[in-house]
């Protein structure tokens, strides 16, 4: 079930190979000092697959090298940055689009609209962030339910008896996205496990095999990975089809079905929103409680806090900006975790960051897991402590890096709505204890999910026991 986690050893590397993929980039050394390529065809390819992942690659790329260091991505030189001083002087011309997006419509094969120019990105970018933020707004009862049900079942669960993290909270993920996205639909458990099966080969695909062309090397892996997107795409083109005549509640697909878009880009976009809203939003949430689970004065304090701005009260939507240590709580999340450690972006036009001088068309890669740990920029960067979000500096930076506020994915904020309802319903009713001797360490940790299930035992507090 974990081959299917969003940014995997394989995934972070296939983010810059489609990029390099879709903008070739000038194969001229751009004289930042940096690896000589160690093959003349595969350029330091090697030395990635050998570090086990982009992310431990670029930690020791900077580590070499300084902030501002270069290698080699097949015959094609990339710059990497890997600090907020470097990240925020690195303007990038190409604000339009996003690459996280652009990668996965790349790699789904999907090229409608990508043709017609800036204009026409801006359009579909505000038209998709758009039919989020009032998806959230008109359905937030739903999160409210599918929150609900599973703390139910948590608290029906005997304390002796372990609670599996992953598959729980995937499952909450996987219920959650396909309401919101496509509809009532989904209330049927046998289409969420038809949804998850189509998923999860489409991603692990996605995640395998586009470096080294092992899927086109493989007639049943290939012929498996067809057979599941063509199911999902005729799935959602028949839910879209089916929403025009009849609609209850307004949900993602509704919104894009009132824009201009065609046909077939509704199903593109909802397809990105769904592969990619599933996984952040099952990871956001595992590791989350994971963390909690580490941390009895953590759960104490959130506790406060729900008590304080709610009472007994459920979330709201217009509550949840109040609370901000549950918030803290998340950011840190995704910063101890490196939920996302690799960015890419195209220099459009010559750029320069420091003395250096990026050539146009080079491709920038942001380490974000090197700054997420940099211990100039955070105190202590290996311990999970929501208390650094307190202070102003550490909060523009998380900004800068993309990971909140307006710059900000719209399926992570997505997520933080889910995750924080999450929060305010289990921690007011259970406490979360890790099992003995299962700790994940964020310092060796190379994906963003954890790699095999992780078990917890859950109890309830003490005004709940009655």
């Amino acid at each position: 079930m974990l081959d299917f986690a969003i940014f995997a050893v394989t995934f972070v590397i296939v983010l810059v190979g489609a990029v390099l993929y879709l903008y070739p980039s000038s194969r001229r050394a751009s004289g930042i000092p940096g690896l000589n390529p160690t093959d003349e065809k595969d350029g330091n390819l090697q030395d990635i697959v050998n570090k086990g992942s982009l992310h431990e690659f670029l930690v020791g790329l900077h580590q070499d090298f300084g902030s501002v260091a270069s290698f080699w991505f097949g015959r094609q030189a990339v710059v990497s940055l890997g600090s907020v001083d470097q990240l925020q002087q690195h303007v990038n011309p190409n604000r339009s689009t996003d690459s996280f997006e652009t990668m996965l419509k790349s790699l789904l094969g999907y090229q409608s609209g990508m043709e017609g120019g800036a204009s026409e990105a801006v359009m579909r970018k505000k038209v998709y962030e758009a039919a989020i933020n009032n998806m959230l707004k008109e359905n937030f009862p739903v999160v409210l339910q599918m929150v609900e049900e599973l703390v139910e079942k948590w608290r029906s669960i005997p304390e002796a008896q372990h609670t599996p993290l992953c598959a729980h909270l995937l499952g909450l993920a996987m219920k959650t996205v396909t309401q919101l996205a496509l509809g009532e639909r989904f209330r049927d458990e046998t289409q969420v496990l038809s949804f998850h099966r189509n998923h999860e080969a489409i991603w692990s695909e996605i995640g395998k095999g586009y470096l080294d062309g092992s899927l086109d090397k493989s007639s049943s892996r290939k012929a498996h990975y067809e057979k599941a997107l063509s199911a999902m795409e005729a799935e959602l083109l028949s839910v879209s089809r089916e929403r025009k005549a009849d609609r209850k509640l307004m949900v993602f697909l509704d919104h894009l079905l009132q824009s201009s878009l065609t046909e077939r880009q509704v199903m593109e976009d909802c397809m990105v929103f769904c592969l990619a809203g599933s996984v952040i939003t099952a990871n956001l949430c595992i590791w989350a409680l994971h963390f909690l689970s580490t941390s009895e004065d953590v759960q104490d304090k959130v506790y406060q806090e729900l008590q304080e701005v709610l009472g007994s009260d459920p979330v709201s939507l217009d509550k949840i900006p109040e609370l901000r240590y549950c918030q803290q709580v998340l950011e840190e999340t995704v910063r101890t975790a490196k939920l996302t450690p690799v960015a890419a972006r195209l220099q459009e036009v010559e750029g320069k960051v420091d003395q250096h001088v990026i050539p146009k068309e080079t491709l920038v890669v942001y380490a974000l897991g090197v700054v997420l740990q940099d211990c100039n920029t955070w105190t202590d960067p290996y311990r999970f402590d929501p208390e650094r979000f307190e202070d102003e500096s550490a909060r523009k930076s998380f900004c800068l890096l993309g990971f909140s506020g307006n710059q900000s994915c719209p399926e992570l904020r997505m997520a933080y709505t889910v995750a924080t309802v999450l929060l305010a319903t289990l921690v007011r009713r259970l406490k979360l204890q890790r099992l003995g001797g299962h700790v994940l360490d964020v310092r060796s940790e190379l994906v963003s999910s954890p790699k095999d299930e992780t078990w917890i035992s859950v109890s309830r507090r003490s005004s709940q026991r009655n």
